[in-house]
């Protein structure tokens, strides 16, 4: 065989296997390569170089995760049972631990999510689950994200989308919010009755100071008696009305000549 042929063969199979051992990680991606078995660095982004039999490379994706959790029953802490999902973002931070620290870290997240989800609501009453979502959203994204940090998972955020009641908790809510509809209009109403009675008695003490004020009333409520359609009015005069009259100047006293 020419030495000229070999060394062809030789070149082109030093050529492929050089191909071979590149790799190209995009920009949102990260290579753990491990040397023999052992973790050796994390590569990329970009051209990397991984050599076939010795090294070994496990892509990781860093962008945010969209981790939709399933459904869970919950038993609040007024002994309610609702269903409940939610959504959970995340995003790898340390390729190494995400790697070496958990199996599929994918996974473990997701199980973690729907444990953590019921342990938090159920500590709480349906008032504070309908009312406080925002607070819970930001207990359970704290709970999970310090347990996640080992695996080098960074918990960015939950929310809680849906808390399905049954068909008698939905009337029942419905008859709370009635009652409680019937109770502030009650109370606003015996507030304005306080308020009035305070104003009628403020009137009241201040016509008594001014009897002269008192005769004006009196007057007032005879022109408004003439405008209604009555034929008969009987209304009491006041004695002081008289002792006025009577201590006019040329008046004389009742039955006088």
């Amino acid at each position: 065989m020419p030495f000229g042929y070999v060394t062809g063969v030789v070149v082109l199979v030093l050529v492929a296997f050089v191909l071979s051992c590149l790799r190209i990680l995009r920009e949102y991606e990260r290579g753990v390569v491990f040397m023999l078995g052992r973790f050796w660095r994390v590569k990329g982004p970009g051209l990397v170089v991984v050599v076939r039999g010795v090294q070994q490379m496990v892509k990781v994706d860093l962008r945010v995760v969209v981790l939709d959790v399933p459904p869970q029953d919950v038993i609040t802490r007024d002994n309610v049972s609702v269903k409940v999902n939610a959504v959970v973002y995340f995003r790898a931070v340390d390729p190494q631990r995400a790697i070496i620290q958990v199996e599929n870290f994918l996974a473990a997240t997701s199980q973690l999510a729907q444990t953590t989800l019921r342990a938090v609501l159920g500590k709480h009453e349906l008032d504070q689950l309908l009312a406080e979502r925002e607070q819970l959203n930001l207990d359970v994204q704290r709970i999970l994200d310090a347990q996640t940090d080992a695996w080098g998972i960074k918990v960015t955020n939950v929310e809680i989308k849906h808390v399905d009641l049954n068909e008698s908790m939905v009337r029942a809510i419905a008859r709370q919010a009635e009652a409680e509809r019937e109770r502030r209009a009650k109370v606003i109403h015996a507030e304005g009755e306080l308020q009035a009675s305070r104003t009628l008695l403020e009137a009241s003490r201040m016509l008594a100071q001014q009897p002269q004020a008192m005769q004006l009333r009196y007057l007032q409520t005879l022109t408004q008696i003439a405008g209604d359609k009555s034929s008969t009015i009987v209304f009491p005069l006041p004695m002081d009305l008289l002792d006025a009259l009577a201590r006019r100047p040329g008046g004389g006293s009742p039955g006088g000549g």
